[in-house]
C-alpha cells in the first residue's frame, strides 16, 4: 500500500506491481519538470538537446516551450527562427529552476520527421494511429485517413465521458453491492448472536433437564437404599431378639444344672425345655436369609445419549430463495381495514424453509392516487412464515409488493383491488324490484344471477336486470320437486335447497338438474323437522337450520352427518326456532334465534361463542367480508345492521315481513326477499 501523491489516498498495489497502474499524465509531467530542474541546478554540464551527437558544447539555457536544453550556438539559432523566437528561455541556475517550476506548462508537440521539426502535430492518422504534422498529411500519409486532432480529441472526449458515465454507473452498483455486503455482514453478526443465544438456551434447558434427572435418580437411589437398610435392620433386630430369648433359657438351664438340687431340677426341668423348644421351633419357621439383597445398580445408557448428543443441533447456513417463496391473501382489500398476507419462505428446491430471521417487507402502492404507498407491519413467526399487515388508505387499483432480503418473492408485484369501506348508513334502494310470489329466500350467484325460493314451490332464477331466466322445480315430493323451499345456497355450479315441507335438503346443479338428496322427517341424526336454511362453508360442509327440532346440523357435501348443535336446554347455549344462517370472516356460525329474538354465535366445532342483537322476529341473515351482520326482522318489518362487535348501527324500516337476506359477492349489494309485498328488493351502498 502507498499514498497517492495527487489525492493523498492510500491504495493497494495491484497484482503485477506499480507498472500496471493507470498512467497519470499530470504526474508524468511533474516528474518531467523535476528532472529538468535537477539538471539545471546540478554542478555538472548538461548536453545540448539540438546539437549533433558528439558535440562538446554544454547547454547554457532551457526552452520552456520546446523542453530543450540549448547551447550558446543553438540559442542564437533559436532566437533567429521565426516560429520559436518567442519561446520562454530561462538560465541554468536556481532562479531559472524557480521560473521553470512556476511557468512551464505541457508544450505543443512537434513533428520528429526530418525537415518537419518546426511543424506542430495538429493531425491524426487513423490508418497508422499516429499524430502527424501538416507536411506529413501531404507526404507519407497522403492516402491515409487523416483528421484534425481537435476532431479526434472530441471523439475521444465523448468516449472518455461515456466511459466515465459507465464507470460511475458501475461504481454506483459496486457501492450498492458493498453496502449490501456490509448489511449482510451486520446480518451475519446478528444471526450469529441469535444462534449463539439459541444454542446457549437449548443447552441450558438440556443441562437443567439433566440436573433434574440426576436429582430424581439420586432421590430414588436414596429411597431404595433406605428401604433396604430399614428392612435389613428390622430383620437383624428380630434375629437378635431371638438370640437373646434362647440365651435366656440356656442360661437358666445351665444355672439349674449347676446349682439346684434334684428336687428343684425335677420341679423346673419340664418348664425350661418346653419354652426353649418353642423358641427354637419359631426360629425354624422363619427364613434366616437376609430379606433384602445388597445389589443396587443403575442403568444409564449413555452410549445412545452420547451418539444423539454428537448429532444434536445443526448450524444452518443455507437461506430461502425469494423466487421460490409463496404467499397467500384475499384478492380484495378495503380502505381502513387491516389486510393480511401470509408469506411462506422456501428453498430454491421448493422445500419449506423452517427458520425465521429473514428480512421480509410488504408494500401496497396505489396506481392512481399519486402512487401513495402503505408499508406493512411484519411479524416473524420464527418458523419460516411471516405475516404482513397493511391498512390501505385509498380505494382503487393497487400493486402489492413483497420482498425477501430485497428481492421480490414469487408473483410479486401483484395487482390488488382496494374497495371503499362500506357505510351502511348510505344504504339506499335503487328501485330494482323483482316481482315474485311469496319470496322466502334469496341467493346471488357469482355471475350476478338471482335465485329466489318462491311460494309457488319452485326456485326462480333472474338475471342481473331482473328478467326471468329459468324456473327450477315444481310442487311435489319427487326428486327436483319442492314443498315450501325456505332456504337456498349456491356455490359455483352447485345449488342446495332446504326443502322444508319435505323435511330434506336437495343438491342440484345451478341450472336445476337433480344430483342428490338427504334427510327425512324425524328428530334423529340427519333427520329434520322443517329445515329452513342451508349454507356452505369454505370446506364444503353444509350447515342446516332444523327449525322445529331447535337445532343446527352439520353435514359433508354429500349429506353425511357430522355434528349437531343442540339448542334445547337452558343457558347461553340454548336457542329456540333457529332460522337464518351465515358465517363470519373467522368461520363462526351465526344463527337467528326467533325464540329469544337474538343472534347466537357458535364455533365450527359447535361451542357457544357469544350472542348479540335485540331483534323482533329475526329471520334472514347475511354477513359481509368485514363482519357486519344484516338481519331481516319479520315481525319488526325492518332490516337491522350490526357491526362486527354486535352493536346495531343502522335500521332500514318500512319493510313488510322481510324474510331472506343475501349479499352480491361482486359489489356487496343487499337483496331482501320482501315476503309481504311479493317482491325482491335490491339495496346499493
Amino acid at each position: 500500500m502507498f499514498q497517492c501523491p495527487i489525492c493523498e489516498q492510500n491504495i493497494n498495489i495491484p497484482v503485477g506491481g506499480a507498472s500496471v497502474l493507470p498512467q497519470n499524465l499530470h504526474l508524468g509531467f511533474e516528474v518531467e519538470v523535476a528532472g529538468y530542474m535537477s539538471k539545471m541546478t546540478s554542478n555538472s554540464d548538461v548536453a545540448c538537446d539540438q546539437c549533433a551527437e558528439g558535440s562538446s558544447d554544454p547547454a547554457v539555457v532551457f526552452c520552456c516551450a520546446c523542453h530543450h536544453f540549448l547551447c550558446a550556438f543553438c540559442l542564437e539559432h533559436h532566437k533567429r527562427n521565426r516560429i520559436v523566437s518567442r519561446h520562454r528561455i530561462v538560465g541554468l541556475d536556481q532562479e531559472g529552476a524557480r521560473q521553470l517550476h512556476t511557468t512551464m506548462k505541457p508544450g505543443d508537440h512537434y513533428c520528429s520527421q526530418p525537415n518537419h521539426e518546426d511543424n506542430k502535430l495538429n493531425f491524426y492518422c487513423e490508418t497508422c494511429s499516429l499524430l502527424v504534422c501538416p507536411h506529413c498529411t501531404t507526404g507519407t500519409h497522403k492516402s491515409h485517413s487523416v483528421k484534425e486532432i481537435s476532431t479526434v480529441a472530441k471523439t475521444h472526449q465523448m468516449e472518455i465521458s461515456g466511459a466515465l458515465e459507465d464507470a460511475n454507473e458501475v461504481v454506483t452498483k459496486l457501492t450498492g453491492a458493498i453496502d449490501e455486503n456490509n448489511r449482510m455482514i451486520e446480518q451475519v453478526e446478528i444471526s450469529k448472536r441469535t444462534a449463539f443465544l439459541a444454542i446457549n438456551q437449548a443447552f441450558e434447558i438440556l443441562q437443567q433437564r439433566l440436573d433434574e434427572r440426576k436429582k430424581t435418580l439420586l432421590s430414588e437411589l436414596e429411597a431404595i437404599s433406605l428401604s433396604k437398610t430399614t428392612a435389613l435392620t428390622l430383620q437383624k433386630e428380630h434375629f437378635e431378639k431371638m438370640v437373646g430369648d434362647i440365651g435366656h433359657y440356656t442360661d437358666m438351664a445351665s444355672q439349674i444344672l449347676q446349682t439346684h438340687t434334684d428336687h428343684e431340677i425335677v420341679a423346673l426341668g419340664g418348664l425350661i425345655p418346653t419354652e426353649l423348644q418353642a423358641t427354637l421351633k419359631r426360629v425354624q419357621t422363619i427364613s434366616l436369609t437376609p430379606n433384602q439383597h445388597s445389589n443396587i445398580s443403575v442403568s444409564v445408557k449413555t452410549d445412545d445419549l452420547v451418539r444423539q448428543l454428537s448429532k444434536l443441533g445443526e448450524i444452518i447456513v443455507f437461506s430461502p430463495s425469494p423466487s421460490s417463496c409463496t404467499w397467500m391473501s384475499t384478492s380484495v382489500a378495503k380502505v381502513g381495514t387491516r389486510y393480511h398476507v401470509k408469506v411462506q419462505s422456501k428453498t430454491s428446491e421448493g422445500a419449506e424453509y423452517p427458520h425465521g430471521g429473514v428480512e421480509v417487507k410488504g408494500e401496497m402502492r396505489s396506481k392512481t392516487h399519486n402512487r401513495a404507498v402503505v408499508y406493512g407491519e411484519v411479524e416473524d413467526h420464527r418458523d419460516g412464515t411471516y405475516t404482513i399487515t397493511l391498512t390501505p388508505q385509498t380505494a382503487g387499483p393497487h400493486q402489492l409488493l413483497i420482498t425477501m432480503d430485497g428481492q421480490h418473492v414469487q408473483n410479486s408485484p401483484n395487482d390488488l383491488d382496494v374497495r371503499p369501506k362500506r357505510d351502511y348508513h348510505t344504504l339506499c334502494n335503487d328501485q330494482q324490484v323483482i316481482q315474485c310470489k311469496a319470496p322466502r329466500c334469496v341467493a346471488i350467484h357469482d355471475n350476478g344471477d338471482i335465485y329466489v325460493g318462491s311460494g309457488d314451490h319452485c326456485i326462480y332464477v333472474f338475471d342481473q336486470t331482473g328478467q326471468l331466466k329459468n324456473t327450477i322445480g315444481s310442487s311435489g315430493s319427487g326428486d327436483g320437486q319442492f314443498s315450501y323451499p325456505r332456504g337456498i345456497s349456491i356455490k359455483g355450479d352447485v345449488l342446495y335447497v332446504a326443502d322444508s315441507g319435505n323435511d330434506r335438503v336437495q343438491k342440484l346443479t345451478s341450472s336445476g338438474k337433480f344430483l342428490h338428496k338427504f334427510g327425512q322427517q324425524g328428530s334423529g341424526q340427519g333427520q329434520f323437522n322443517w329445515p329452513v336454511a342451508v349454507i356452505i362453508d369454505s370446506n364444503n360442509k353444509l350447515i342446516v337450520s332444523d327449525f322445529n327440532n331447535h337445532r343446527i346440523q352439520l353435514f359433508n357435501e354429500n349429506g353425511g352427518w357430522l355434528l349437531t348443535i343442540d339448542g334445547n336446554g337452558s343457558g347461553n347455549h340454548s336457542f329456540q326456532s333457529p332460522w337464518g344462517l351465515a358465517l363470519d370472516p373467522q368461520g363462526n356460525i351465526h344463527v337467528t334465534a326467533q325464540g329469544s329474538n337474538t343472534i347466537k354465535v357458535f364455533s365450527k366445532e359447535g361451542v357457544h361463542v357469544r350472542m348479540y342483537g335485540d331483534s323482533n322476529g329475526p329471520r334472514g341473515l347475511a354477513i359481509d367480508g368485514e363482519g357486519y351482520s344484516l338481519v331481516s326482522e319479520n315481525s319488526g318489518n325492518c332490516l337491522s345492521i350490526y357491526d362486527p362487535e354486535g352493536i346495531k348501527i343502522h335500521t332500514v324500516g318500512n319493510l313488510k315481513h322481510p324474510h331472506g337476506t343475501a349479499l352480491d359477492p361482486r359489489d356487496g349489494s343487499v337483496f331482501i326477499a320482501y315476503y309481504g309485498a311479493n317482491t325482491v328488493l335490491k339495496y346499493c351502498i
